[in-house]
């Protein structure tokens, strides 16, 4: 496995991360004896970055990865936590807290969970409104000279919040949606980002399924699988942007891959400082998608894959209304 550096805060981490998200029910049930096989295939084939979120799952999700690193050697692997997302017990949202208080406290029970004496990256999930960032972030720099936290990370920030909090602290990485039918980055973000020396950690690259190349639009989503919810999944949007897959799938096949290898692939060529998250939760998705590394797309293939697929044609937002306005990095 290739590495990348993350940003420039001296850390190395395998050029594909692994998303852990689904294997805790946000796309449907999930078998949690193949989640973490398919964890354990992901650390033997190289992938060192494993990204988790302390509200999948109301916790499951660390106590799966807890799991699946048991036996490991935990200085190989790199975990990265997103904490400040307030659940309730129907597995409702409601909400963001990150005070200074509420950041040590998340950590204190991510590590019981983990059963670990450190995070390697942490970050808020969602800039809290009521709370300046330069607080959170100071909190999060208190762990970091305590020795819990190496790495500062954001999520879903803009362009001024990412400055405001690497004034604080350096920043390793923001962890965004980015693919190819989410661009939205390119205008401020992530020139920001490269001019302070941040890394990307890519999520969404499959666009939660529609680059797949195997979602259709007869295909309905399982119970309690979010994307119930999502714009890009209903009706015409859906029909418009299979239409973009399809279109796809043709520049795909010319070359002798997948869809998701090609989308993958494409999000890898946008620059080193990129590490795609793969969300893969059976290990023959993840099969397919670490042979995205073996694809190598030149500047005509690029051009080519972005024509027939624009940004601007995509329909529908990447998240339901609510949750579109509650993004800092949409608000300009």
């Amino acid at each position: 496995m290739n590495t990348r550096p993350l940003g420039a805060s001296g850390m190395q981490v395998s050029a594909l991360g692994l998303g852990c998200m689904g294997m805790s029910g946000m796309y449907g049930a999930a078998d949690e004896a193949e989640s973490v096989a398919t964890i354990h295939a992901a650390l033997d084939a190289g992938v060192t970055l494993l990204d988790t979120g302390d509200f999948y799952g109301m916790g499951h999700n660390e106590l799966l990865i807890r799991e699946a690193l048991r036996g490991r050697n935990r200085a190989q692997v790199q975990v990265s936590v997103k904490f400040g997302v307030l659940r309730d017990p129907a597995g409702g949202m409601n909400g963001n807290d990150a005070r200074p208080a509420a950041v040590k406290n998340f950590l204190a029970y991510t590590l019981r969970r983990l059963g670990t004496d450190y995070v390697d990256i942490y970050r808020p999930a969602r800039v809290d409104p009521n709370v300046p960032i330069e607080e959170t972030v100071g909190a999060i720099a208190d762990m970091v000279k305590a020795g819990y936290v190496r790495f500062i990370g954001l999520s879903e920030a803009g362009a001024e919040t990412i400055r405001r909090a690497h004034a604080v602290h350096p920043i390793a990485d923001l962890q965004i949606e980015y693919s190819l039918f989410s661009r939205g980055i390119e205008r401020a973000i992530l020139p920001v980002c490269r001019e302070l020396g941040i890394g990307i950690t890519a999520y969404g690259v499959l666009s939660r399924g529609l680059l797949s190349g195997r979602w259709t639009r007869e295909q309905s989503p399982a119970s309690g699988d979010m994307r119930a919810f999502s714009p890009r999944f209903q009706g015409e949007n859906l029909a418009q942007n299979l239409l973009l897959v399809e279109r796809l799938r043709e520049l795909a096949a010319a070359r002798g891959v997948s869809v998701a290898q090609m989308a993958i692939a494409w999000v890898l060529s946008r620059g080193d400082d990129m590490i795609p998250l793969i969300g893969s939760r059976r290990r023959e998705q993840l099969a397919e998608a670490l042979g995205a590394l073996d694809v190598t797309l030149s500047d005509s293939d690029v051009a080519q894959i972005e024509a027939a697929a624009p940004a601007e044609v995509v329909a529908g937002e990447r998240y339901h209304a609510h949750q579109m306005r509650t993004l800092d990095s949409e608000k300009g």
